[in-house]
């Protein structure tokens, strides 16, 4: 058997299809409302990340589970198309992921999962040569014994580590201690550590799993960064925003990418803040991801909001 390549990412973590409902406004109890049909699009957190890292030219590899029908078949072409390295562990008789996401008049999405546990990837699914052989592994923790797996594989191999988490998992701690970037929603140090200033929250958890990085992204209020001597705080970029689903996720692609360019950290999370707010110009998790030249001319002339340091 030939030599698996090395890709510049590997994702491991989930995906789905999601079906936008757009309305003016999120509906009240047992209203009825009609909206305006959306076509069927590929999403879910890791996969769009890796997606949006190959668009930008970059080589990956994504490791996922889906079942037998046309969504699975929907991943697939999407994978092959952009040349994505996939490895996809398929399960007969299972429906893939599926995600129904609202978005009111203003942009903001309100998302609505069903998953077969059948689809959960496990540790013994995935192989070690295929996380190894990577220069970065972006794992999202909702199937967390293959995330912390392949973290732990990663971390033995010195291949960094990339985590974005929104929630508390079975297992964390260990997955934690394989983490080296560890990008999070707003609320999950405050959750992880009991500390309700976020900024000291960030600084817990970089010093009990010593993290190179711990940071929080904010909406509109951008991303908060601790990196053990710098607390940085990075403004979003102010935009016409029509849907905000899979921002979070271009977010930490954008932050890979600037990561295996090796440029200065400001740079790294102004590039996120950029691809992320260029995603929300655009219906769907990856409708927005455009060139990495479309991001630049978004940084050097899109104003930011005016938003006070998090504290």
């Amino acid at each position: 058997m030939p030599e698996l390549s090395v890709v510049d990412l590997v994702g491991v973590g989930l995906n789905a299809t999601d079906t936008l409902i757009p309305l003016d406004e999120f509906p009240a109890r047992g209203s009825k409302v009609e909206f305006a049909p959306v076509p069927l699009m590929p999403g879910g957190q890791t996969a769009s990340a890796v997606i949006a890292c190959q668009s930008w030219g970059l080589s990956t590899r994504y490791v996922g589970k889906l079942g037998d029908d046309d969504a699975a078949r929907l991943h697939a072409h999407e994978f092959a198309r952009l040349g994505v390295d996939a490895r996809l562990i398929e399960v007969a008789n299972a429906a893939s992921p599926q995600s129904i996401i609202i978005v009111d008049g203003g942009g903001e999405r309100t998302v609505i999962i069903r998953r077969d546990d059948r689809l959960q990837l496990t540790a013994s699914d995935i192989q070690r040569e295929w996380i190894v052989n990577a220069r970065s592994l972006l794992v999202d923790g909702i199937e967390a014994e293959a995330a912390t797996q392949a973290a732990q594989w990663a971390h033995d191999a010195g291949v960094p580590v990339i985590a974005d988490l929104d929630e508390e998992y079975d297992g964390g701690d260990e997955l934690l201690a394989c983490v080296d970037y560890l990008i999070v929603s707003r609320d999950f140090p405050v959750h992880m550590t009991g500390e309700h200033d976020l900024a000291r929250a960030l600084r817990i958890l970089r010093n009990e799993y010593s993290c190179k990085l711990t940071a929080a992204t904010l909406g509109q209020d951008g991303v908060i960064a601790w990196d053990g001597e710098r607390l940085l705080h990075r403004a979003a970029y102010r935009v016409p925003v029509v849907d905000t689903t899979g921002a979070g996720d271009i977010f930490h692609a954008g932050f890979i990418y600037g990561l295996l360019q090796s440029w200065p950290l400001e740079r790294q999370l102004d590039f996120a803040c950029a691809a992320a707010a260029l995603n929300c110009t655009c219906s769907g998790a990856r409708g927005g991801i455009r060139t990495v030249a479309d991001v630049e001319k978004l940084m050097a002339h899109t104003p930011r909001y005016e938003t006070a340091i998090i504290p």
